[in-house]
């Protein structure tokens, strides 16, 4: 007997993953992308996958980092996204950053070649139709008005939204090695080993002065009417928002000089720095890290210029800001992500309120993975909460705080897995023998929770349908 399709509404980062998983359990997939007969505010191509924003996945330290432990979760799982990441990594200290171009074409083509996967280019300009029974929401952050509008209509919600900000990139060839340098902080080696993985601009102290005052006082882009009352998403602040909180929050984020050192003024510790990371594997493209800005491109240009090393600098895409959509899924989702109000709907990625790429992909993930077990017959739990699958997906259904009026993004974190038991926490140093403390008390605690997740998501894996695939 044949199997019914599921529709895949949304070919970006989720509705890639869930496409794939769904395929590889056996069951065909109809995935709709938009993009080919219509564009969106910040997408550049048609491809599936396209990285809108930053190039990095973040940091890839499994053993005592929460977005490190999600990654080794999803390779675990077979996941798509994290694997075609890896294959296309370029160099980011401990992070994980990819070839946005790359990898776009890359998870094109696997799902384009995938024997159970159809793509079709299209918009899908409301609630589907009753005879798509099992349906896939992924549209992201830039889903399309008219869905967008139909979902709304249906869930009586009012629209819960956020700006998100992108950060320029710049050509390599017209960065000042003279002035800037290669170095990784306190020169930390990635994956690859590379300890020399991002280029610094130093600046002192009048220099970052100058560069405030010109941030602060920078003509930015303004807000239709609709847009003024929309917050922006405290994990992706324009730079020039930064600023405005106070002269040296700067200093004490993206621009922090800890743990670097200027060749060229070996004796002189800069004030603050701009880091840049490497945007695609042939090294000719550079994003400047954390420098998201919805700046005017004129004003973008001439302020950024006055960076040292960045004074000729030519950009291949300046900043921007676009606005993020979301659901209010503790009320409207249940624990397989599924409208409650409506079963054969799930949704998927950003508009679920996690925040990230790779969040993103992890409700993917889920999502294609519950609803392929729903259409073969078969029972399918959601993670435990001690995974970082468990933890982000029972966030985003109820897991937040009690009494909160307002469900916002969230990026996983540790924050979100129930503590350990003492028992397995580390309490001394095994090479010194003394007793741990601050920092290291902390990192031994996370280290616990990182093993456990791993320990977890592997019973859960072999005994979940699917499991064959995941080996």
């Amino acid at each position: 007997m044949s199997i019914k399709p599921i529709h895949i509404i949304g070919g970006g980062m989720a509705g890639s993953e869930a496409a794939w998983q769904a395929a590889e359990m056996g069951v065909p997939v109809i995935l709709h992308e938009m993009r080919g007969t219509r564009g969106t505010e910040a997408h550049q191509t048609d491809k599936l996958a396209e990285l809108v924003c930053s190039n990095s996945f973040r940091s890839d330290d499994h053993t005592s980092n929460a977005v490190g432990v999600l990654h080794e979760e999803m390779r675990r799982a077979n996941g798509l996204i994290i694997t075609k990441g890896g294959k296309h990594q370029v160099p980011a200290g401990s992070a994980l950053a990819v070839d946005r171009e790359g990898f776009a074409e890359d998870v094109t083509a696997t799902l384009e070649a995938h024997p159970n996967v159809t793509i079709v280019r299209e918009e899908i300009e409301g609630i589907p139709p009753e005879e798509w029974d099992s349906v896939i929401i992924a549209t992201g952050p830039l889903t399309s008005m008219n869905l967008a509008d139909a979902i709304r209509a249906h869930t009586g919600e009012e629209d819960l939204a956020f700006f998100d900000a992108i950060a320029p990139i710049v050509y390599f060839d017209s960065i000042d090695m003279e002035k800037a340098w290669r170095q990784s902080r306190y020169d930390k080696p990635g994956p690859g080993g590379d300890t020399a993985a991002y280029i610094n601009c130093g600046m002192n102290e009048a220099e970052y002065n100058a560069f405030i005052d010109a941030l602060t006082g920078g003509d930015t882009t303004e807000f239709k009417d609709w847009e003024k009352d929309t917050p922006y998403f405290e994990g992706c602040l324009p730079i020039e928002v930064m600023a405005e909180r106070g002269r040296e929050t700067l200093r004490f984020g993206p621009m922090k000089p800890v743990g670097l050192t200027n060749p060229h003024k070996p004796d002189e510790k800069p004030h603050a720095v701009v880091q840049l990371r490497q945007d695609n594997a042939l090294g000719t493209l550079w994003n400047i890290v954390g420098f998201q800005t919805k700046l005017k491109y004129g004003a973008q240009a001439d302020i950024f210029r006055m960076i040292p090393g960045l004074e000729n600098a030519q950009f291949a895409r300046l900043g921007g800001i676009h606005r993020n959509t979301f659901l209010n899924s503790p009320k409207l989702l249940d624990a397989q992500l599924r409208m409650k109000s409506m079963p054969r709907l799930r949704f998927a990625g950003q508009v679920t309120g996690v925040e990230g790429y790779i969040e993103s992909a992890a409700m993917g993930l889920l999502a294609g993975r519950f609803a392929a077990a729903e259409r073969l017959g078969l029972e399918i739990s959601r993670p435990p909460e001690t995974t970082a699958l468990g933890s982000l997906i029972g966030h985003i259904t109820g897991g937040h705080l009690d009494g909160k009026q307002t469900f916002q993004p969230m990026n996983v974190n540790f924050g979100l897995f129930p503590d350990p038991d003492p028992a397995d926490v580390a309490k001394t140093d095994p090479e010194t023998g003394k007793r741990l403390k601050g920092k290291a008390k902390g990192r031994a605690k996370k280290q616990a929770m990182a093993a456990r997740a791993l320990r977890d998501i592997d019973v859960w894996l072999k005994t979940q349908v699917g499991a064959v695939a995941a080996e």
